[in-house]
């Protein structure tokens, strides 16, 4: 009997024991994938073509050497400051010449009217180009300026009225003379420019879903670091640095919460999203084509499709086809002067 009762404990110990390890087996099988801690893995950049190659039977994508064509440069930047192409110019003529300490005295104490940029510019004595005022240069002539459209809409007859009183305004502390357009005719320009930018933006995004095992936000970032990407000013955003002082090339983005939680590896991203803002990189850098090499990279090394905003499966002929239309959208926005990434473009699609 106490054999037998003893076989009986031994058995109840082994079968506690068999649930127990079966409990924790599948509470790790279910957790998100971890970062590696492999400090070669960290740094490693990874062959993209390899990288491409492994995924295109999961992906389907492909992208032959067409997608390279993306090389064309965008035109020189005019110049850095106002212009009569995106804005409504009021030039401002003075008796004297003003200091640049009074003409930062006499600036207002905002630089938009209403949500239109505006500014306020001198022409140098020492260098004749217009800039910016500042102390220690003196001016011979001023000149006020209020964007004419961006991506809150055109410029309006309220926004107009202000960037008047505003340019008035520093005028009488420069004593200078204002000559103001008209505003009909600015406001009709603003409201020809605004459809011209609604018809001609474009913001790309492709969603990353994981195929089986949710991902944890290190997870997320380790790979995407391997690809250039950088940490952004928002949680939960990565971005790939353009040129310097340029835009960013793409984003990266997954969910904040899981980005702020407390524990935030032990919290599951099931997709994470790629973005580029066409007009506001440059041609040159090659964006739309750095994206897919970056979605299939992605894809590969983290066990993810891409798919579109209905949930489906991204095919190799749509993204053909997102190819062209973009490509003539870049060469409308070059005959407008208002390539993709020039400064010019950057401020009109902001």
């Amino acid at each position: 009997m106490m054999s037998l009762q003893l076989s009986l404990a031994l058995l109840g110990v082994l079968l506690l024991a068999a649930v127990l390890l079966h409990g924790a087996w599948s509470s790790r099988k279910n957790l998100p994938k971890q970062a590696s801690h492999d400090v070669n893995t960290d740094v490693a950049s990874p062959d993209k073509s390899s990288a491409i190659g492994s995924s295109l039977e999961r992906q389907e994508p492909v992208f032959d050497n067409s997608l390279e064509a993306l090389t064309t440069l965008t035109s020189p930047e005019k110049k850095a400051g106002l212009d009569a192409l995106i804005d409504v110019i009021a030039p401002i003529t003075v008796e004297s010449q003003v200091s640049g300490e009074a003409a930062l005295a006499a600036m207002p104490a905002t630089r938009r009217a209403g949500s239109k940029p505006f500014a306020i510019e001198g022409l140098s004595i020492e260098t004749g180009e217009w800039e910016v005022p500042a102390a220690g240069q003196r001016y011979s002539a001023f000149q006020a300026g209020v964007q004419l459209a961006n991506r809150t809409g055109a410029l309006n007859q309220i926004e107009y009225s202000e960037f008047v009183m505003k340019a008035q305004a520093f005028a009488d502390a420069v004593l200078g003379e204002p000559e103001f357009p008209e505003m009909h005719d600015e406001v009709a320009r603003g409201r020809e420019l605004d459809q011209f930018a609604g018809d001609h933006d474009a913001q790309l995004s492709f969603t990353l879903r994981a195929a089986s095992i949710a991902w944890s936000p290190g997870y997320v970032q380790q790979n995407a670091a391997r690809l250039g990407f950088v940490a952004g000013a928002i949680p939960g955003r990565m971005v790939l640095p353009g040129a310097q002082g340029q835009a960013p090339i793409l984003g990266l983005s997954f969910d904040s919460q899981a980005a702020m939680a407390e524990d935030p590896e032990q919290t599951a991203l099931h997709e994470v999203t790629l973005s580029l803002d066409a007009p506001q990189v440059a041609r040159s850098e090659q964006p739309f084509a750095r994206m897919c090499e970056a979605a299939l990279a992605l894809a590969s090394a983290m066990d993810g499709v891409i798919i579109d905003d209905n949930g489906s499966r991204i095919r190799a002929e749509a993204m053909e086809v997102i190819h062209a239309d973009l490509e003539k959208l870049y060469d409308t926005l070059d005959a407008r002067e208002l390539s993709a990434g020039s400064l010019l473009g950057r401020r009109l699609f902001s």
